[in-house]
């Protein structure tokens, strides 16, 4: 039999899907694959680093039993932290933009989890410093810390990385993914160019707040990534481009992953998906393996402008 104990056994080994009628559509000469992580147990990539993190936590005596799990989150690490903590007996406060989607806080307060909405205007920095004050006033309690944890691009270089070069049976040309903590980007990058020195690694960043390509922080509508700031996580060394995306463009491209490949996903998805677009457009990556990396699932963002309007 293969019955599972807990479900932190089910984080990981997330399937690659051909987006062969997206190739069809605008005739790319690229073999371009998607990374699934709405396959993990919460619905994203986040659960990855929700889980390395608590496991380091216990294994340093840091967690321990009883503890309050606070964290600032744009609301996937949040909902991983709470879907694993839970069936470990912690409680989990979580601070989070009010600008994030309707049904993030609502997925969040159904796993038990206390939400605090800060101030939209100032982002994850906001979150981050409400996080940090609530931590100071409650006893037993503990922040992952997902923006400075060095768990969290670890754990996509333990996991992500392999099962990506392992899949494509160490075919992949071209990685290409969003920045919120850069965790992702990191961890894979790092790997996939340990393997292959010539893998190219392309960061995707909202246009309106181009915080690494131009050091500007503004509001944007791409929840997920565009943190406002360059975390400790992310290796700026690690990308080889960085390609900017609009509101609109990431919108109409989830909308249309949904439409045309039957992938509900995140509007993150959606400007990863587009700036991969713009990358097989050109001839130099004729042929190439190309695998971008869809953080979650769409159902997280049926009230957003991607899909209300």
């Amino acid at each position: 039999m293969k019955i599972y104990s807990c479900i932190s056994e089910l984080v990981g080994k997330t399937p690659l899907l051909s987006l062969h009628h997206f190739i069809k559509k605008y005739k790319l000469n690229v073999n371009m694959v998607a990374k699934l992580e709405c396959f993990n147990p919460a619905g994203s990539v986040k659960d990855r680093i929700a889980n390395a993190m608590i496991e380091d936590a216990e294994a340093k005596g840091i967690l321990k039993p009883g503890a309050v799990i606070i964290e600032p989150t744009s609301g996937n690490t949040g909902i991983g932290l709470a879907c694993l903590a839970v069936s470990r007996g912690y409680k989990v406060m979580l601070t989070m933009p009010e600008t994030m989607s309707v049904e993030r806080r609502n997925l969040l307060k159904a796993y038990g989890a206390q939400l605090v909405l800060t101030d939209g205007n100032q982002g994850m920095k906001g979150a981050i410093a409400k996080a940090k004050e609530l931590s100071a006033s409650i006893p037993n309690s503990f922040i992952p810390s997902q923006f400075t944890n060095p768990e969290n691009p670890a754990a996509h270089a333990m996991t992500t990385g392999p099962e990506i070069w392992e899949d494509t049976d160490g075919t992949v040309d071209i990685f290409v993914a969003g920045v919120g903590t850069g965790g992702t980007i990191s961890g894979v990058g790092a790997y996939l160019k340990s393997k292959n020195p010539a893998v190219k690694v392309i960061a995707v960043e909202p246009a309106t707040s181009p915080v690494l390509s131009k050091g500007v922080a503004g509001v944007h509508k791409i929840q997920g990534i565009g943190a406002n700031f360059v975390p400790d996580t992310l290796n700026t060394c690690i990308y080889d481009e960085i390609i900017t995306v609009e509101n609109e463009d990431a919108f109409a491209t989830g909308k249309e992953l949904a439409q045309i490949e039957g992938l509900l996903v995140g509007i993150s998805s959606g400007a990863a998906v587009w700036a991969a677009k713009e990358m097989a457009k050109r001839p130099q990556n004729a042929g190439k393996t190309m695998v971008v990396l869809l953080p979650d699932t769409g159902e997280r963002y049926l009230s957003t402008p991607m899909f209300s309007e």
